[in-house]
């Protein structure tokens, strides 16, 4: 601080224009330090080097610190999930402390929508309370186990119980989860949890509550929910506070590129090819099929020119599902193709199911855009119609598996670094597209949100690539742009010149034509067989040995479902275009170096040296190491 000598000769300070824009701004950051929380909660975030809370961080905790009921909508990636953790344990802490002697009982109740959210969530507890020294004990009963395990570990009544509604409610009703001493309850993914048909759960819950609980509700969208979630558990009770932070968003510079390419059913196929052989996109990307078929058969084509991505449906187990997105995190896979079952239309159940959901999506867009007016498509099945749709297709597929009720991976889980979500298959809703394309730029990075659309025109013209979802793709892309617009987000046109790619069109012709629906079939039937084994008969022996599991086959590996082609690997330099393809800059959105993968080829490097596990057993082999000259000699 600057001085200088008054005219007593005495040294006084001065503040300069510099420093009062210093403390102002530093005014302007609050820190998690100045939200009065726990000194070792604080020290957790430190050690994981987050600088400052975010918007809905800064608003939710001393609304949460207070006691008050939250009820918080913000887009994806913008902390919701520490909103709602940090007070949450802060009074658990302060209980603690007063208590003197610790009472086990179960104080807090984490809702989640899906299986894959409640681990993200109690990985999240572990991290942030790092240096409690084991004072807060939580559990995740989502997982699938002996329900005699399940029992065991809520007997103990941790302190911090997550699950998703239809298992706090089936052990709620087994009272083997007691909700006598409930202080806290949260609902992550608030209108996630309402479309997977967990309604009547939640009226379950709501009515086994004690009084004096409070309630913290969160949600990326947050609209029509409000009224139901608002009388399920606000019936005659002061209303709770509502956070909207859709104006700071709209206000914030937008990090996230959206844009939309018009093009042929079967094309999209050859637009993906040219993507990555071409390098147009460089990073992890997540692709959004509209089923697990299209899963395969997009995984199959891609396969056919070298380029390697892992499945993600709701066929595989948990524990597969839940190791592709940690590897996926780590780096060790760039792709993902992810199946969003739930946007499945066509054979919800019936014609009254379909027309009831036809004339509720047909509100939510012309809510979204006055001007549209054709007809809309249907919404999102529920968990009823999804078991519907399984029963039927088990019919002609008898050996595939139910798809898990509890899967979502569109919605709430945190994947790191993705630098572009790629609709493959456009998604039915507004909303949905709200939670596919939160996957990228979250947490300050930029991101690009590519989606491939049909004209009515090109609808059916390529009856194998066809699905009856993309019949709609026109009326819905101009609800997405509309509710877009709202957010004070733009979806553009990619400047793709599509004339460009037709030397490319007879390699991609060949390869779409070895993709047959008995390749699929078989590539779905063989990977589903592998992770079975993986995650069922080896679990017991991944938990004593971790390693193993590291060293496990890639999820990406080659599926043989269709004859291989090495030379497609490659594009000749005669197949490339003049000029380059034109497309617009989305500006630095790279996250990885050029070349292989890092990872992947050292692990490859030490299991041809065989150091690890899965390479230890390669010199006991007696016929290897046989050597008739005598030990030691050569």
């Amino acid at each position: 601080m600057k001085r200088k000598l008054n005219e007593q000769d005495v040294p006084e300070a001065i503040q300069d224009g510099k420093a009062n824009n210093k403390k102002s701004k530093t005014a302007a950051a609050p820190t998690f330090a100045d939200l009065n929380l726990d000194s070792r909660l604080v020290q957790a975030i430190n050690s994981e080097k987050f600088a400052t809370p975010t918007p809905v961080q800064t608003k939710a905790i001393p609304l949460a610190l207070a006691g008050q009921d939250v009820l918080a909508r913000a887009k994806t990636g913008s902390g919701k999930t520490l909103a709602y953790l940090l007070p949450l344990l802060h009074a658990i802490l302060a209980r603690h402390a007063s208590d003197g002697k610790k009472v086990a009982r179960t104080t807090a109740l984490i809702l989640v929508p899906t299986k894959e959210l409640a681990t993200q969530v109690t990985g999240a507890l572990k991290t942030f309370t790092a240096f409690c020294a084991g004072g807060i004990r939580f559990e995740n009963i989502s997982r699938k186990e002996d329900p005699a395990v399940t029992k065991a570990r809520l007997a103990e009544k941790p302190d911090v119980v997550v699950a998703t509604p239809g298992q706090a409610s089936k052990w709620l009703d087994q009272e083997a989860l007691q909700v006598d001493g409930l202080r806290h309850l949260v609902i992550d993914e608030a209108d996630l949890v309402l479309n997977y048909g967990y309604e009547d759960d939640l009226q379950t819950l709501s009515t086994a509550l004690p009084p004096g609980v409070q309630k913290i509700m969160t949600s990326a969208t947050l609209r029509t929910e409000i009224d139901t979630l608002t009388a399920l558990f606000f019936p005659d009770a002061a209303k709770p506070a509502i956070l909207d932070l859709s104006a700071e968003e709209a206000a914030e510079k937008p990090r996230l590129a959206q844009y939309t390419v018009r093009t042929a059913e079967a094309d999209k196929f050859l637009l993906i090819y040219t993507i990555f052989k071409l390098q147009l996109i460089k990073g992890k990307v997540i692709i959004f099929v509209a089923d697990i078929d299209r899963c395969y058969r997009v995984k199959l084509f891609l396969e056919q020119f070298g380029v390697r991505g892992c499945v993600l449906n709701s066929e595989l187990p948990v524990n597969s599902r839940l190791h592709v997105v940690e590897e996926f995190n780590k780096g060790v896979y760039d792709i993902i193709i992810a199946a969003d079952e739930n946007e499945v239309v066509g054979n919800e159940g019936g014609k009254r199911k379909q027309k009831k959901r036809k004339a509720e999506v047909e509100a939510e867009a012309e809510a979204e855009n006055n001007t549209a007016t054709e007809a809309q498509p249907e919404q999102a099945p529920t968990a009823d119609d999804a078991t519907q749709l399984t029963k039927s297709s088990q019919k002609s597929k008898p050996n595939q598996r139910k798809p898990d009720r509890e899967f979502g991976i569109s919605r709430g889980i945190d994947f790191r670094h993705v630098t572009c979500v790629l609709n493959f298959d456009l998604p039915g809703t507004p909303k949905s597209y709200t939670h596919r394309i939160g996957r990228t730029a979250r947490a300050h990075s930029p991101g690009m949100a590519l989606s491939f659309y049909v004209p009515k025109i090109e609808y059916r013209k390529h009856k194998p690539t066809s699905i009856e979802q993309s019949q709609h793709d026109e009326t819905v892309l101009a609800a997405i742009q509309a509710h877009q617009a709202q957010q004070g987000g733009k979806v553009e046109e990619w400047n793709f010149d599509m004339q460009k790619l037709e030397p490319f069109r007879y390699r991609f012709a060949d390869a779409l034509r070895a993709v047959t629906r008995i390749a699929v079939r078989e590539a779905r039937t063989q990977e589903l067989r592998r992770e079975l084994l993986n995650s069922a008969k080896l679990k017991r022996h991944f938990e004593e040995n971790p390693d193993d599991l590291r060293n496990l086959a890639s999820h990406d590996g080659p599926s043989h479902a269709v004859r291989a082609q090495p030379h497609l690997k490659h594009v000749p330099d005669y197949l490339l275009p003049a000029g380059g393809v034109t497309a617009v800059d989305v500006g630095n959105v790279g996250l990885r170096r050029e070349g292989t993968n890092g990872l992947r080829k050292r692990r490859a490097f030490n299991k041809a040296r065989g150091k690890g596990r899965l390479a230890q057993g390669k010199g006991l082999d007696p016929l290897r190491s046989l050597n008739a000259r005598g030990r030691g000699k050569k």
